[in-house]
């Protein structure tokens, strides 16, 4: 059958040509594989080898190849893709020499951050220095770290999109900031065994994005959004609408994470996301004209901004000087996102290159 992203992967091998020479006959290792952020790493790969013959190879590392294998066989028994079964925390290094490694291991759960804040904690530090550990040991040159844009804490009203070299941090004590203080130690590390080690780590720090395999059941507002139309269900807000987020494509998303792993400075980090701020209430209505949903939208709470309640980056680091920039428009992305969505689980799976 034909890869139902094919479009897409097309878009990115179109924008990432340079990217692949250089990774000709590498040897990646990959951890948080099988993740939203992880499958469009695998996608993407897999895709460049079939069309480019790479003669590159990856390996995954995750808690359970099998359970991936249901979601993605495609991606699972890929030739050019390998699996490792572990813990991030205390994964056996895989034998021989690697050249480059993507550390994007630590599931964004609210409902996580929320229940077990400890164990959110020691993911991202334990992961990032088992990771670390792995690429010193492995002659790794390059190592991409996928942080986060909450690594800023709350965004100060005055200041409508969030540079690099913004001062602020999460509130350290509110447990509810684990995630993005465990992201700001994650980066300390990095920064750390890359002066010790002559280890080149660029460091990614995404915002918000939508596309092909983003859950549309968790605390993601665009999701669920476009889970509501799908169904022909009234988009729910719980809140006043208010809170402004702007949102990447994942198309898009995988150019900037493989042009960063290639040609991002080392201890710099570059924004990943996009400018185009929306409300949530705005989000909503773009969603329901983008399906074409009849049903309405009803806003729970009174329409008062809350002061921090924005999360919005300027990207202009990365737009000079790696030439990066957002190609598919919101709404373009929303109707993508829900076509994926539409077809059933089981057909996805079938797919091929």
């Amino acid at each position: 059958m034909t890869n139902l992203l094919a479009g897409d992967l097309d878009h990115v091998l179109a924008l990432t040509q340079g990217v692949w020479e250089e990774l000709r006959e590498a040897r990646l290792f990959v951890t948080g594989g099988t993740g939203f952020f992880g499958c469009w790493l695998l996608e993407s790969f897999a895709w460049a080898c079939d069309h480019l013959h790479l003669a590159t190879t990856m390996t995954v590392l995750s808690r359970s190849p099998e359970a991936f294998r249901d979601k993605a066989p495609h991606l699972a028994g890929h030739p050019s893709i390998r699996w490792i079964a572990g813990d991030v925390r205390t994964f056996p290094f895989p034998a021989g020499r690697f050249t480059h490694c993507i550390h994007a291991a630590t599931e964004a759960s609210a409902a996580l951050n929320r229940e077990k804040p400890l164990l959110m904690l020691d993911t991202i530090v334990e992961g990032t220095r088992r990771s670390l550990d792995f690429a010193v040991s492995s002659n790794v040159h390059r190592f991409l770290l996928i942080s986060s844009g909450t690594v800023y804490g709350a965004q100060p009203a005055a200041l409508s999109h969030l540079p690099e070299d913004h001062a602020g941090g999460p509130d350290v004590t509110d447990a509810r900031w684990v995630y993005g203080e465990g992201k700001r130690l994650a980066e300390l590390l990095t920064s750390v065994y890359s002066r010790q080690h002559r280890l080149d780590c660029p460091i990614a720090r995404p915002f918000a994005f939508t596309g092909p395999y983003l859950p549309l059941d968790t605390h993601f507002a665009i999701g669920n959004f476009i889970a509501d139309c799908i169904h022909e269900r009234p988009i729910e807000i719980r809140g006043g609408g208010t809170a402004v987020r702007s949102y990447l494509y994942a198309a898009d998303l995988v150019i900037w994470l493989w042009t960063i792993l290639v040609h991002g400075q080392s201890r710099r980090a570059y924004n990943v996301g996009s400018e185009e701020a929306v409300s949530i209430a705005g989000l909503a209505s773009t969603v329901q004209q983008a399906l074409g949903a009849r049903q309405p939208v009803r806003i729970a709470g009174q329409a008062a901004p809350v002061p921090g309640d924005r999360y919005v980056p300027d990207t202009a680091r990365a737009r000079n000087e790696l030439g990066l920039e957002q190609c598919i428009p919101l709404d373009e992305a929303i109707r993508r996102t829900a076509q994926w969505h539409a077809v059933p689980a089981a057909i996805r799976g079938e797919v091929r290159a």
